[in-house]
């Protein structure tokens, strides 16, 4: 190749990568700000196994990602089979009575319970009582955030 194929090549191959950068600058979120959320003004998503309120999902001046949901789930219900996921994340007991297992551990626990569920470690949930049960989650992942472990171990939404 001549110089002037090769600097044509390379001005070919910024061009296009302009637009890639454009739209990868579009698609980032503003950190999150001070905010409330009314309950009342979530939307309600229903699911097979209960339903699901998405509050927030996006990055804060101290984190790559922040993300809160609540999830209710019916009377005997799991959202899905145990799983592992490389955020952490804590779940917040509002109402019910669920069984977790967690580190190989099944125990039941209620209104106000708080778990805790380590960077890929296997835990699961499951409503083990008469009534709905409704729990907050909050996830949330930083630059020591590890890659996920296993193309088997998929990010399952609870």
């Amino acid at each position: 190749m001549t110089k002037r194929e090769i600097t044509l090549v390379c001005i070919t191959v910024l061009i296009m990568c302009i637009p890639m950068a454009i739209i990868a600058h579009r698609n980032q979120q503003p950190p999150l700000s001070s905010t409330i959320y009314d309950w009342n003004d979530i939307k309600v998503e229903p699911t097979k196994t209960g339903e699901r309120r998405q509050f927030l999902q996006a990055p804060t001046p101290t984190l790559d990602e922040l993300e809160l949901h609540v999830t209710t789930l019916n009377p005997g219900e799991a959202p899905h089979p145990p799983h592992q996921h490389p955020d952490e994340e804590l779940i917040i007991i509002k109402e019910g009575t669920v069984e977790s297992t967690v580190n190989g551990i099944t125990k039941r626990v209620g209104p106000g319970s708080v778990i805790f569920q380590a960077s890929n470690q296997l835990h699961g949930i499951r409503n083990v009582g008469t009534t709905k049960a409704v729990y907050h989650v909050i996830k949330w992942k930083t630059q020591k955030t590890p890659e996920m472990m296993s193309p088997a171990f998929s990010n399952i939404r609870i």
